[in-house]
């Protein structure tokens, strides 16, 4: 029997026509890497419906999981538990991997280097303030999206946080505990996922998500978290946006969004640091 050297994992959630184009690219004989060296974890969060009949009846080479509904950290480190494989390569089910996605990634092995990212691009476009994508075009960022690292590390670095408030800056933390730990990663230029463009949530859910900045100030980088510096940061990256597509149907939204997004912050700014001051 084969050894699996490759564990793909891939959240998902309600997002089945979506996730079926991601497992398309995945198939055997449509990825070049040989099929008996990888295996396809899918971890499903789905409470209304899942993927499970999906899976079972078009996709049978891909292994169903329940996921634990606790947020894609957790998700993404439940799909991990069942993994068989060497090395575990994560992607998102919005994304479409290339056909050499998995032989690019291992062919890049190289001793003493234990995390890989690859290209992450978006060839629809961002065609309002209210889309965004996580584009990865030169290195560095470690996008969970399109992310391979050596089993036994994440296992050893204890995976995603799974205790950040809301899905926000859980990749971030798993890139500076990767530095901390002195772990090289390696950007490989052909192992490239496409990511769909995605709609912001509401100026309310990002405004509640950074919570997790104030959780990852105190206990990530013992700092005190700093308001001001939020706002600007928040102010900055959303006028940018606004300004880039000034004239589209979507700004005056986009702009109250950003209002509602920085009054959220200020209305919730004392109760996160009440609650996660050390």
């Amino acid at each position: 029997m084969s050894q699996i050297n490759f564990s793909v994992i891939i959240p998902t959630y309600h997002r089945n026509d979506l996730l079926a184009k991601c497992l398309d690219c995945l198939a055997p004989g449509v990825q070049t890497l040989p099929a008996e060296q990888y295996e396809v974890i899918v971890t499903d969060d789905g409470s209304q419906t899942t993927a499970e009949e999906m899976i079972r009846q078009q996709y049978p080479w891909a292994k169903w999981v329940a996921g634990p509904c606790k947020g894609p950290a957790a998700n993404r480190n439940n799909g991990a538990k069942y993994g068989q494989g060497e090395w575990l390569a994560f992607t998102d089910d919005d994304c479409i991997p290339s056909l050499h996605w998995l032989e690019a990634y291992s062919t890049a092995i190289m001793p003493n280097f234990l995390v890989y990212e690859g290209k992450t691009t978006c060839k629809q476009g961002i065609h309002s303030p209210l889309e965004h994508a996580p584009i990865n075009l030169t290195g560095s960022y470690l996008w969970s999206c399109n992310l391979m690292i050596y089993a036994n590390l994440f296992l050893n670095l204890g995976g995603f946080d799974e205790n950040f408030p809301h899905p926000h800056l859980e990749d971030i933390d798993l890139r500076e505990r990767l530095n901390q730990t002195k772990n090289n990663y390696r950007f490989v230029d052909k192992a490239i996922v496409d990511h769909a463009p995605r709609r912001l949530p509401g100026g309310h859910k990002l405004g509640i998500s950074h919570e997790s900045y104030v959780y990852y100030s105190y206990h990530k980088k013992h700092v005190v978290p700093s308001k001001n510096e939020l706002l600007k940061e928040i102010i900055r990256n959303r006028l940018t946006r606004i300004i880039h597509y000034l004239g589209h149907k979507e700004s005056p939204t986009a702009f109250i969004s950003l209002i509602t997004e920085i009054l959220c912050v200020l209305n919730n700014w004392d109760h996160w640091i009440e609650k996660y001051r050390i």
